[in-house]
């Protein structure tokens, strides 16, 4: 039986073959047919079940705030945390081009709503109080959240500039681990990964939030 190891091989050898010229190696046509027929059965995923349970515990674990509500709850939800939010910090809240009107239809009339249309400058994002996001898919493996900012997500300075970012990830959205997740995905987008709030320990391995993204991240995880 072959082991991986022989697997591997086997494609460096058929790879370093072609194109030698010696009259001993493999055409490139042989060589792609050689390449098909290897073994590929690959495990896809470690997680079959309770994905939307992994990815809640795998965010919160990068100290990102999150919830589980249902979908006849979610406008609420997020009623409450931008209420919240816009309690704490002024400034509007901004609001992409494409986000379901639902989700807001029971914020209070004291929280002020900015559109992205025509795009705010950096610095007028400084000074909102945070942004309010869907999101294209999210892993349940790492806790990662992918946006390919199509509608509802806004550009990538939308969720980089402002300090506070509020994503709705709905159940569906999971994906068991990166393989699921890019395969869901449209290569040709561009794609920011987020995994918990902007944070680095370049420097003696001390702990900086904030410094090339939101310090706050808040995820409402939608189960239908």
């Amino acid at each position: 039986m072959s082991t991986s190891k022989d697997l591997i091989l086997a494609r460096i050898r058929v790879a370093n073959q072609v194109g030698r010229g010696d009259g001993q190696t493999r055409s490139a046509a042989d060589a792609d047919a050689a390449y098909a027929a290897l073994s590929r059965d690959y495990l896809r995923a470690h997680h079959d079940t309770g994905i939307v349970e992994l990815f809640a515990e795998r965010a919160a674990d990068y100290r990102a705030v999150v919830e589980r509500v249902p979908e006849t709850g979610l406008a609420a939800a997020v009623a409450r945390v931008l209420a919240a939010r816009s309690a704490a910090v002024s400034g509007p809240i901004v609001v992409p081009d494409g986000l379901l009107g639902g989700w807001l239809a029971e914020l209070p009339g004291e929280i002020t709503l900015a559109s992205d249309t025509p795009p705010l400058s950096p610095a007028a994002l400084d000074q909102t109080a945070g942004v309010v996001t869907g999101c294209a898919v999210a892993v349940a493996e790492t806790g990662t959240i992918i946006l390919d900012h199509g509608p509802g997500q806004g550009r990538r300075a939308l969720t980089l500039v402002p300090d506070f970012h509020l994503v709705v990830v709905q159940a569906a959205q999971v994906a068991a681990d990166l393989a699921d997740a890019f395969a869901r995905l449209d290569p040709a987008r561009p794609h920011t990964l987020i995994s918990g709030p902007s944070a680095t320990s370049d420097i003696e391995l001390i702990r900086v939030e904030g410094v090339h993204g939101p310090r706050n991240l808040h995820v409402l995880v939608a189960d239908a």
